[in-house]
């Protein structure tokens, strides 16, 4: 059985949905970070990385989101989230995940998280990139809207782990600064995302 590590209101949200979607027999356990349960020295033998999420398989523990999304889509293929018959739709599938790792996350981190690129002290370094973080990920979203979003879902009429990964960054819209009139297909996709029953029951699980 599979067994996901995650934290709310993180990107563990993505492959959460995702294990739903899939109809996947799985578990979960809470990460508290208020906690730092995150350094735990329990928790660092499973993610050394001290981050969420992680996911433990019967071949080993798999982190970073857009693997773990790859790993469900391919372990269970019936479901159908991603082309995986097309080498080249399936790699479209990962350019957007990982511009969604690589780019958008990180810019959104900036605003609670910059102690990770400058010196926790330098309070002036940590301001500067707080006030960067409107523009930067509306920057990223714009893009996603204008290049992106195929519609009615990420990659067009077939729903895929992508789109379970651009509704939970999309989540943080709001928090991020970003001006939502400038991204009409992302907030309707979100909005159609947060009606699907494995959405909704993953974010109850996570909030609970």
């Amino acid at each position: 059985m599979l067994k996901l590590f995650y934290a709310a209101h993180t990107c563990s949200l993505a492959t959460h949905i995702a294990l739903e979607d899939a109809g996947a027999d799985y578990t979960t356990s809470r990460i508290e970070f208020a906690k730092e349960q995150q350094k735990s020295a329990d928790y660092l033998k499973v993610n050394p990385k001290a981050r969420v999420p992680a996911l433990v398989t019967d071949r080993g523990i798999l982190t970073e989101t857009p693997a773990m999304l790859a790993y469900v889509a391919q372990s269970f293929p019936a479901a159908q989230l991603a082309p995986l018959d097309d080498a080249f739709a399936f790699a479209e599938v990962q350019a957007f995940n990982s511009y969604l790792c690589s780019s958008l996350h990180v810019a959104h981190a900036h605003r609670m998280r910059g102690y990770r690129w400058v010196d926790g002290n330098d309070k002036a370094a940590i301001a500067a990139m707080q006030r960067k973080v409107p523009e930067s990920v509306s920057e990223g979203f714009a893009l996603v809207e204008r290049e992106m979003l195929k519609g009615p879902w990420v990659m067009g009429e077939r729903y895929t782990i992508c789109d379970a990964y651009l509704f939970t960054l999309a989540q943080w819209l709001e928090a991020d600064g970003v001006d939502l009139a400038r991204i009409p297909k992302v907030i309707d996709h979100r909005r159609r995302m947060s009606e699907r029953a494995s959405v909704r029951k993953a974010i109850a699980e996570e909030l609970a």
